[in-house]
């Protein structure tokens, strides 16, 4: 039904689902950076509880639509043979090594989302100039971290999948809006504005998604062959931050059980919302 309903309001053009789709999870982005007017204090336990629940979301969104559905996309054919029904998943986990080994790269250049978060350096960084570190973080590591969601969602509406494009249009922006408030968050933390420069920060960070998910759709539509490769590089820079980022925050102040059960939750949350749109 939702499929249906989404199709005959934007159309069936791949790209232009994804541009709706990048601007509904900047929207949600946008209201999770907002909230932080209205939520003054969210509190540490709260904060990683909700950031625990964006990891599960996007662990669970990882396999559910985008490795298994892009090693479905790999039948083996052999010239001369009938089908086979063979599928590798060599696209797939070539993709997957590619987006972890780009976000590796990609988080060594800038500060860590960390440094700002908790105030505390990692052992393999060193940051000199708080002030210095502030504006790269904000403007290109924050930028970095958004980048695979915002691919991930042009890929799935790309593949022509509608209910996985939907699926991970829904989960992703569900969970931009804790991502969004820690952004936001983030931002006070490090001396700026809360009424202005934080909100400003936090929306920022979200609409570097819409153009990606455009870019993600048009990549895939046009070279049809590279769409398991595409589906596995989503997954594996999901994955990466989720591993890298996320969950080592949200398990880093004494808050380990909330962040897990969070984290069980987004799980169950996005292994439904795939089951219920497939239907």
């Amino acid at each position: 039904m939702l499929e249906e309903q989404f199709v005959d309001l934007v159309g069936t053009d791949p790209v232009v689902q994804a541009l709706v789709g990048g601007v509904v999870i900047a929207g949600l982005n946008m209201v999770g950076a907002v909230t932080v007017l209205a939520v003054r204090d969210p509190g540490e336990r709260a904060l990683d509880t909700a950031l625990g629940f964006a990891a599960g979301v996007m662990l669970a969104a990882s396999f559910t639509s985008l490795i298994v559905p892009g090693i479905d996309l790999t039948e083996v054919v052999v010239p001369g043979v009938p089908a086979t029904g063979l599928l590798s998943p060599v696209p797939v986990l070539v993709g997957i090594l590619l987006g972890a080994a780009v976000l590796d790269r990609a988080d060594r250049w800038v500060p860590h989302v960390h440094v700002l978060i908790t105030g505390r350096e990692r052992d393999d960084q060193t940051v000199t100039d708080a002030k210095v570190a502030s504006v790269i973080l904000f403007i290109v590591a924050i930028t970095i971290h958004n980048m695979p969601e915002g691919l991930a969602v042009g890929v799935g509406f790309g593949s022509g999948n509608v209910a996985n494009g939907l699926a991970l249009m829904i989960a992703i922006g569900i969970q931009n809006i804790p991502e969004g408030l820690a952004v936001s968050i983030a931002a006070i933390n490090a001396g700026f504005d809360r009424s202005s420069y934080a909100v400003l920060t936090g929306i920022r960070s979200g609409l570097v998604e819409i153009p990606l998910t455009v870019l993600g759709a048009f990549a895939v539509v046009a070279v049809e062959p590279v769409l398991p490769y595409a589906m596995g590089f989503a997954a594996g820079a999901m994955l990466f931050v989720i591993s890298d980022e996320i969950l080592p925050e949200t398990h880093s102040r004494g808050h380990e059980r909330e962040a897990t059960l969070g984290t069980m939750v987004g799980v169950v949350v996005m292994l439904y919302l795939d089951v219920a749109l497939a239907a």
